[in-house]
C-alpha cells in the first residue's frame, strides 16, 4: 500500500475511489473501521469510508485515528483525509479535530487543506470557497440541515476548529507553480487553506505535497498524488480499466438529501415518469408511514421503464419544522434508518441495483446491506461512479453526494445499465 485514505463519509470515499482509480492505482474501498486482520490484496491505495462528519468530534477523532493506525501498519506511505467540497462542518465540527489528531499521530507539522472540486464548481480563492459563482455563504449550503456553511472564509472556519495556526496559500503562489507552493508549506507549521481555481492548480498542489505524511482535502487534490509515486519508482504505469458488469436485477431509487441539486434530479426524474414516493420524517416519527408500505409501493411501480424513487427531500422550511419537532439530529436518523429497512427489505427480494442520493443516506444502506467493501466501476458523473461489492451478496450501487450530479442523473444512473 501506498496511500492510504480516511473519508468522513462514503460517497466521499467514492469519489476518492474514483480518482485514484482512474489516475491508475488499483484501489479499495472499504466501509467502516478496518481491522488488524484485514486484507488488501495487492492495492496502491486504500480508501477507508466512514461515517464520521456529524457525529460528535471525538468520536470522529476516534474512528479516524483507529482507520489510521491500520492503514500505517499495512504499510501506508501517506494519509489523506478527505472531506466534502463544500467543507461540511460547523463550528463544533470534526474537519479540524480530525486532521489535529492525525498530524499528532505522523508526526506532521504542517499540511494543507483544500477542499476544490473545479469539475463540480468548487473553487477556492483568497481562502474563500466558491459554489459555481456563488460564494459558499450565499449558496444552498447555507441552509443544510446538518452543516449549514454561513461563512465562506474558510480560513476562519478552520481557525475556529483547531489550536494550530492557520493560513493561507494564495492563487498567486499557487499560479507560480509545485515548487513555489512546496516553500510556502516548508515556511509554515500548522494548517493551510490553498487556493484552487482550475485542474492545473490542483496538480500543481498535489505535487508539491508529494513528501507530506498527511495531505487533507477534497477529493480531488489527490489527483496528482499517483503522479508523485511513479516519480519515486513505486508506482507503475497506469493499468487498463477492469471491465465494468453491473449485477443483474431489479433497481431502486433512495435519496435522503435534501440539497438543492437533488431536488432538481427529483424534479427530472417525475418529468421523465419515474414513478415517485415522498417520506415525510414526521410521518415516519408518528408511524404512519412504515417500511412495509414503501416496499410495497417500489415492488407494485417496478414494471415501467426506470426504477421507483423513494425521497425525503424538500425544502429548506420543511426540513426545518421537521428538526424543529424531532431534533436536528433525529430528523434525519428516522429517514435513514426507513430508507435502509427498506433497503434491506428489497434486497432480500432480489434487488441488487440501489441509486442512492446523500452522504449520510448513503452510508445508512450500505451498512444495512452488509457491504464491507466496494469495487469501483464507471464514472456517471464528476465525483460519482457505479460501483459493486465484494464479497457476501453481489449489489451494483450509486452513491451520490446530494451536492453532485447533473439535472438528469437518476435517469442517466439508470440508463448505463438497464
Amino acid at each position: 500500500m501506498l496511500l492510504g485514505a480516511i473519508a468522513d463519509d462514503l460517497t466521499g470515499a467514492t469519489d476518492l475511489a474514483l480518482i485514484l482509480s482512474r489516475e491508475g492505482m488499483r484501489t479499495i474501498q472499504v466501509v467502516g473501521v478496518p481491522t488488524d486482520a484485514t486484507q488488501f490484496g495487492a492495492a496502491d491505495a486504500v480508501v477507508v469510508a466512514l461515517k464520521s462528519r456529524t457525529i460528535p468530534a471525538s468520536e470522529a477523532v476516534e474512528h479516524s485515528l483507529a482507520a489510521a493506525r491500520v492503514l500505517l501498519a499495512a504499510g501506508a506511505r501517506q494519509l489523506f483525509f478527505k472531506y466534502c467540497s463544500t467543507f461540511d462542518s460547523t463550528d463544533e465540527g470534526n474537519i479540524g479535530p480530525v486532521a489535529d489528531a492525525l498530524m499528532e499521530l505522523t508526526g506532521e507539522a504542517c499540511t494543507i487543506a483544500c477542499p476544490a472540486f473545479p469539475a463540480n464548481g468548487r473553487t477556492v480563492y483568497k481562502g474563500h470557497l466558491f459554489v459555481g459563482d456563488a460564494l459558499l455563504s450565499e449558496s444552498p449550503m447555507r441552509d443544510h440541515p446538518l452543516t449549514p456553511m454561513r461563512d465562506s472564509n474558510l480560513v476562519r472556519v478552520l481557525q475556529r476548529q483547531t489550536r494550530r495556526p492557520v493560513g493561507l496559500v494564495a492563487h498567486e503562489t499557487v499560479r507560480a507553480g509545485s515548487e513555489a507552493i512546496a516553500s510556502a508549506l516548508a515556511a509554515h507549521e500548522g494548517m493551510l487553506i490553498v487556493d484552487a481555481l482550475t485542474e492545473s492548480d490542483l496538480r500543481a498542489i498535489g505535487t508539491a505535497a508529494s513528501g507530506m505524511k498527511l495531505v487533507t482535502g477534497g477529493s480531488a487534490v489527490a489527483l496528482a498524488l499517483p503522479e508523485n509515486f511513479r516519480r519515486q519508482s513505486l508506482l507503475g504505469p497506469a493499468a487498463a480499466n477492469v471491465e465494468f458488469e453491473a449485477t443483474p436485477g431489479a433497481g431502486v431509487i433512495l435519496a435522503g438529501s435534501c440539497s438543492a441539486a437533488t431536488r432538481r434530479q427529483i424534479a427530472v426524474a417525475k418529468a421523465a415518469g419515474v414513478p415517485a414516493l415522498q417520506l415525510d420524517a414526521l410521518d415516519i416519527a408518528a408511524g404512519r408511514t412504515t417500511c412495509d408500505e414503501v416496499v410495497e409501493f417500489v415492488i407494485d411501480n417496478g414494471e415501467g421503464d426506470y426504477p421507483p424513487l423513494v425521497y425525503s427531500s424538500a425544502d429548506p422550511d420543511v426540513v426545518a419544522l421537521a428538526q424543529e419537532k424531532l431534533g436536528r439530529l433525529e430528523a434525519g436518523a428516522v429517514v435513514e434508518d426507513l430508507l435502509a429497512a427498506v433497503a434491506t427489505a428489497l434486497a432480500g427480494r432480489g434487488y441488487t441495483r440501489f441509486i442512492v442520493a446523500g452522504g449520510e443516506t448513503s452510508g445508512a444502506i450500505v451498512n444495512a446491506l452488509g457491504a464491507k467493501a466496494v469495487a469501483i466501476g464507471p464514472e456517471i458523473d464528476p465525483g460519482v461512479p457505479w460501483v459493486v461489492s465484494i464479497g457476501g451478496t453481489r449489489v451494483s450501487l450509486a452513491l451520490k453526494s446530494g451536492n453532485f450530479g447533473s439535472d438528469d442523473f437518476f435517469v442517466k444512473t439508470w440508463n448505463m445499465v438497464r
